[in-house]
């Protein structure tokens, strides 16, 4: 079945996509968040010509012909805004088989184990373990990831001694048995990632994101090769090669693909069969509740190699704004400590239709 047309909702941080077969059967999907404005210029200027009139059901065959008709633009809002294409399209095909999209490539609807993901530099020590105490107590999560350094901080913190304070106040807060992950951000030479690595050792951490700056394969190799703690990354690659290379070269200890950054499910699926070929896990990447934590539950019920944990987002509109009201059905509760992908057909999740009235619209249909 082929299709006809593609329609975007969008503001400046999110943009769902829907997708329409010649049959007239419909999927809701997402490009990736920031700068989705701009992402949805990309789907109907580069991605849209090309991928109407194609067959729904090779979405591979859809986005290699994207890709290769717009060799000269290889980087990332291409990939994003193919995302949208890919993940509209995956729920059409789950809605007209009846089955959730988990079940569509491999796997079965059930459970989750989440880590509460924060995202904020600005909290003191002391206020981020008391959030984390009041998540667990209340939501029953059992893994928990902070952030260390300061983002792309060439070896500076956030404040002058906020890592050395926060990483033994979260783990006396949390406890012994508590899984502690922590995020780097691309603050650290290899020297200084490795220092502090050691210290994340001798605390007991067991995942350690993005310690060098990510597109310096070389420098994050060093910290792999040097820490026996996980070293972590990939959430902002986007082209094969580059996975490829981070796979054969054993850069990192797990991959961190981001589906909407990577360019939807079936290129995530591709990675992930290549890190699975290599024995790596895979423990994606999901920083927001916009739907790509949905997409990455469903991916992960899928995956022989899927990591220990989801990344689920602690942060709310203080933090996230324009995260909220996008949903009629909340797909995001948590109870101990887990998440559900539930057996509805395609998300399973219905978007909001004030949200879909207030958004910019644009449609681009074959012929």
């Amino acid at each position: 079945m082929k299709l006809k047309k593609l329609e975007s909702f969008t503001d400046s941080f999110v943009c769902f996509v829907r997708a329409t077969a010649e049959d007239g059967a419909q999927g809701w999907g997402q490009v990736a968040p920031y700068c989705a404005d701009i992402t949805a210029q990309v789907l109907h200027r580069q991605v849209a010509p090309h991928a109407l009139g194609m067959d729904c059901g090779d979405i591979d065959a859809m986005l290699d012909m994207v890709r290769d008709r717009e060799h000269k633009f290889p980087g990332s809002y291409l990939r994003r805004a193919m995302g949208g294409v890919d993940t509209a399209i995956w729920d059409m095909r789950g809605k007209r088989e009846g089955k959730p999209v988990c079940a569509l490539i491999g796997g079965t609807p059930g459970r989750v184990r989440a880590y509460a993901s924060s995202m904020k530099r600005d909290v003191t020590p002391a206020d981020e373990a008391e959030r984390f105490q009041r998540l667990r107590d209340a939501h029953g999560f059992d893994a928990f990831k902070f952030r260390i350094g300061a983002e792309v901080g060439r070896d500076k913190d956030e404040w002058e001694g906020r890592t050395e304070e926060i990483v033994p106040t979260i783990r006396k807060a949390m406890g012994d048995d508590a899984a502690l992950l922590v995020d780097a951000n691309s603050c650290y030479s290899p020297a200084k990632a490795i220092e502090v690595g050691k210290m994340l050792e001798d605390s007991g951490i067991s995942h350690y994101e993005e310690p060098c700056p990510y597109w310096e394969f070389a420098q994050t190799k060093q910290v792999t090769d040097a820490l026996s703690i996980d070293v972590c990354g990939g959430e902002q690659d986007c082209m094969m090669a580059n996975w490829q290379g981070m796979i054969d070269g054993r850069i990192v200890d797990v991959l961190q693909p981001d589906v909407l950054y990577l360019g939807g499910i079936a290129r995530t699926l591709r990675v992930a069969r290549m890190a699975e070929a290599a024995k790596m896990p895979v423990t994606p990447h999901a920083a927001n509740l916009t739907l790509v934590t949905l997409f990455t539950m469903h991916l992960m019920r899928a995956l022989p190699n899927a990591g220990k944990y989801l990344e689920f987002s602690i942060e709310g509109p203080d933090y996230y704004p324009w995260q909220e009201g996008l949903f009629r059905n909340d797909p995001y509760e948590v109870s101990e400590g887990h998440v559900t992908v539930t057996d509805a057909p395609g998300w399973g999740v219905e978007l909001c239709p004030d949200w879909l009235d207030r958004a910019e619209y644009r449609v681009s249909e074959a012929g």
